[in-house]
């Protein structure tokens, strides 16, 4: 099916990159074990609700979980990135905000829900590097002030804000367009990025490389359950 599309579109979620070590929200030893430590759910500590209510809760939360500075790409972001190279890949839509896609070497990367590495000022909006919030010298306690006074906040679609419209449109458009589309790493358990694969024509065919069934492994023309590095760097090998 690689070898054959002419408009291959990869969309992926937080399984491709729990092989560089990064927890993914609903595995037992991911996100979801977090209210002992912190008294609530992840779904509030990364809320709106939270960073407008208990603002060094959330940036504490943020910092101790969210950023992952020596993550380093994994087998599938490199396959990927290989296949972009070789004319293969179209765009890569990612609900991940680690940025590793990049870091492989893709560059048609659509990213759904932000990018941690992009900060900004929620009053004056002046963009911020992520190091701006980590820094503890431009902190007051856990929480970084821009120099106007507005906090600076992660460029990311926390639960309770709608995603960016423009970057909806242009996964519709490429999943609209694609003969063949590839789903990894996903449970496509989050709506409105689940709904994505409803826009794949009736002629594409739809791959679901996972280590779990999802909701969907009935629609798709292939399901594969299986480590998402080790089956993309096969497809590589074999290209």
């Amino acid at each position: 099916m690689v070898a054959a599309s002419k408009n291959m579109v990869f969309f992926g979620g937080a399984g491709v990159s729990t092989e560089s070590d990064i927890p993914d929200f609903r595995s037992k030893k991911g996100l979801y074990n977090t209210q002992e430590a912190y008294g609530y759910e992840p779904e509030y500590l990364l809320s709106i609700d939270c960073f407008e209510e208990r603002q060094e809760l959330f940036f504490r939360y943020y910092k101790e979980n969210m950023v992952h500075q020596d993550a380093l790409p994994n087998a599938a972001h490199k396959a990927l990135a290989q296949m972009e190279r070789k004319g293969i890949l179209r765009w890569i839509i990612t609900q991940n905000v680690d940025g590793l896609h990049q870091a492989a070497g893709s560059h048609k990367v659509l990213e759904l829900h932000g990018a941690n590495s992009r900060q900004y000022c929620v009053e004056c909006s002046f963009p911020y590097g992520l190091y701006y919030v980590l820094d503890i010298k431009n902190n007051d306690g856990f929480v970084p002030k821009c120099d106007c006074g507005g906090v600076v906040r992660p460029d990311v679609v926390l639960y309770g804000e709608t995603l960016d419209e423009k970057v909806i449109n242009i996964a519709v458009k490429a999943i609209r367009a694609a003969d063949l589309l590839i789903v990894g790493g996903t449970s496509l358990a989050v709506y409105p990025a689940s709904g994505l694969i409803h826009h794949l024509p009736s002629k594409g065919k739809m791959v679901l490389i996972n280590k779990d069934s999802t909701p969907y492994d009935k629609d798709a023309d292939l399901v594969i359950n299986d480590s998402i590095g080790k089956v993309l760097s096969a497809i590589c090998d074999l290209l």
